[in-house]
């Protein structure tokens, strides 16, 4: 996002064609934006908070979600807080990178990033040196994506953010512990899952396998051919169409909280686009776990298995618009400081546009809103 050459020549060269934050600013050089990260005195946590509650007081539902997802920044050297050779979602592949797993709040006025976490290897928690060297305090040790996950979750529940549900991809949705966490609290959730989740169904019958796993189901689902045909919200192609069944399960070693059921959703694509081992094109199917109260109707308990495409957007629009992924700081507290300054940004962005009138609700022009204003004009 910021430029790190020195002089106003070597800025505008280095600048040309990509953004550069002090060049836009008006600044001749990056001291100003560095010293904003680095040297002034600050607190990023404190800032984080505030985001936070900017965030409900402006988009806070009951109904809301509290949705979690990691992205990536890739960078070069081992000097940057946190890089290490590991998986990019951006990429599908391992690169050297940071991983920051994030945490949205999904509302049906708008979404935005409230929380954040540097994800440490253990590469770097067992080397302390290595971790003074950037500036990571003393007290922060190894933790899981999913211990981030929950950690921030914490968070929420203690600042009273109005949520009631819980989504995130098979990344996190393969962890008992998060899964645990929410089962302890009575947390609806919506979770994706590995085609190998231990269930404990049916022993099956003649023609009909035994249920085991979470892809025992596929026979059934296509035995019914009972799908539901939905969205999961507007991409860049227009809408998201899945087709969606669920059924009722069991899950091994795993009770859901009083009053609730587990549910497993298969999602399946339209066209064939994933070659089997048959090397013929077969229709993708992806699995979700749901924890969902007794009353949750199936329609309701599809949509919010589908809700997570919002903090896909957050990403690509934080890295976008206001450059998440790219900074120039190595150190802990100026990450810090750079992702939540994004969120900020971000986070402003998503409140002025939940206030534009929506146009199919507007007023016609030439008429009042208030029925006894227009009255009183005539």
């Amino acid at each position: 996002m910021w430029c790190s050459r020195s002089s106003s020549k070597g800025c505008w060269r280095s600048c040309r064609g990509r953004t550069a934050g002090h060049c836009r600013s008006g600044h001749v050089t990056a001291d100003r934006m560095q010293w904003l990260l680095n040297g002034s005195v600050w607190d990023a946590d404190r800032l984080r908070d505030a985001v936070r509650d900017y965030v409900v007081s402006h988009l806070g539902d009951p109904d809301a979600s509290l949705v979690i997802d990691d992205t990536q920044a890739q960078k070069k050297g081992t000097k940057s807080v946190g890089v290490a050779f590991q998986h990019c979602g951006l990429t599908g592949d391992v690169r050297n990178c940071q991983t920051m797993v994030m945490l949205t709040y999904a509302a049906p006025a708008g979404h935005a990033f409230i929380g954040r976490r540097l994800y440490l290897p253990e590469e770097w928690t067992a080397d302390r040196e290595r971790c003074r060297e950037a500036g990571v305090p003393d007290r922060v040790g190894f933790a899981t994506k999913p211990e981030l996950a929950i950690a921030m979750l914490e968070q929420a529940l203690m600042a009273a953010v109005p949520f009631t549900w819980v989504l995130t991809d098979a990344g996190y949705g393969r962890d008992p512990q998060l899964r645990a966490w929410c089962h302890e609290r009575a947390v609806p959730y919506a979770f994706g899952v590995p085609a190998d989740l231990p269930l404990d169904g049916p022993p099956g019958k003649s023609r009909h396998p035994a249920v085991k796993r979470a892809d025992d189901l596929l026979h059934y689902a296509k035995a019914r051919d009972q799908w539901e045909r939905r969205s999961c919200g507007n991409g860049v192609k227009g809408e998201r169409l899945y087709d969606w069944t669920a059924f009722a399960v069991e899950v091994k070693d795993e009770e859901p909280a009083d009053t609730f059921t587990h549910w497993l959703v298969l999602r399946r694509s339209l066209h064939p686009n994933r070659c089997g081992k048959d090397g013929q094109l077969h229709r993708e199917i992806a699995y979700f776990l749901v924890h969902a109260p007794e009353t949750a109707t199936v329609s309701e308990i599809i949509a919010r298995a589908g809700g997570r495409w919002q903090i896909e957007e957050d990403n690509e629009l934080n890295k976008q618009l206001v450059g998440l992924a790219q900074y120039q700081v190595r150190k802990w507290t100026p990450w810090h400081r750079h992702v939540t300054a994004c969120m900020l940004a971000t986070a402003f962005l998503t409140i002025q546009r939940a206030a534009i009138p929506d146009p199919e609700h507007a007023p016609e022009p030439g008429k009042g809103s208030n029925p006894d204003e227009s009255e009183a004009a005539g």
